[in-house]
């Protein structure tokens, strides 16, 4: 959108009685919209993690395709390509990564790789939970899912000082969540995603 087709927008909205302030309200409700949506990856950002069970299909070539579990040292093994590491990538990274091998052997190989079963979404919960631990989960879930499991904050909790330690690459990155905007229209938009090896931390 160019600057004077945004200028020409406000003057319609401000014409048709919307005041400055909602204006300001739905700016910013974009804004978080488009933050939760970088904490939060889609289906396919999905990082495979060891003991996840996967589905590989190569097409046309069922001696190739298997469901098999990820190895505790990240690894997994098929014909041809022998040892692949699949732990740390997405589903379409182990793909490409397929691809590539196979087309040594195969002309133009369609590979597809689906996570079955998601046993390596480990994440922690600490602080002022009724039950703080160290949850494995079988699904894609949320923060507040996460806390609902610990049993919900406690009394003594600052639910506006969450924050979740995510690792990234050798050290941890710190991403605040405001409970209390959160589960207030529209801070739904900001309850994103855990990722394996996230730790919530509840002051």
């Amino acid at each position: 959108m160019t600057f004077r087709i945004f200028c020409y927008a406000i003057l319609v909205l401000l014409a048709s009685g919307v005041s400055v302030t909602t204006i300001a309200r739905a700016q910013e409700s974009v804004k978080s919209a488009a933050a939760a949506r970088e904490r939060s990856p889609g289906i396919g950002e999905y990082r495979i993690g060891p003991a996840d069970v996967l589905q590989i299909s190569v097409w046309k070539n069922e001696a190739l395709s298997r469901t098999l579990p990820v190895r505790p040292d990240g690894m997994i093994s098929l014909p041809l390509v022998n040892e692949v590491r699949a732990a740390g990538l997405t589903p379409l990274q182990l793909r490409d990564v397929l691809r590539k091998k196979l087309a040594e052997y195969l002309p133009n190989p369609e590979v597809s790789v689906i996570v079955m079963e998601m046993h390596s979404l480990m994440v922690s919960v600490l602080g002022e939970v009724k039950l703080a631990g160290r949850y494995q989960l079988t699904n894609r879930v949320t923060v507040l899912d996460v806390l609902a499991r610990a049993g919900g904050i406690t009394e003594f909790a600052s639910p506006s000082r969450i924050y979740v330690l995510r690792p990234e690459g050798s050290g941890m990155t710190r991403i605040p969540f405001n409970y209390n905007k959160v589960i207030v229209a529209p801070g739904e938009n900001e309850n994103f995603f855990v990722q394996p090896g996230d730790i919530i931390v509840v002051p």
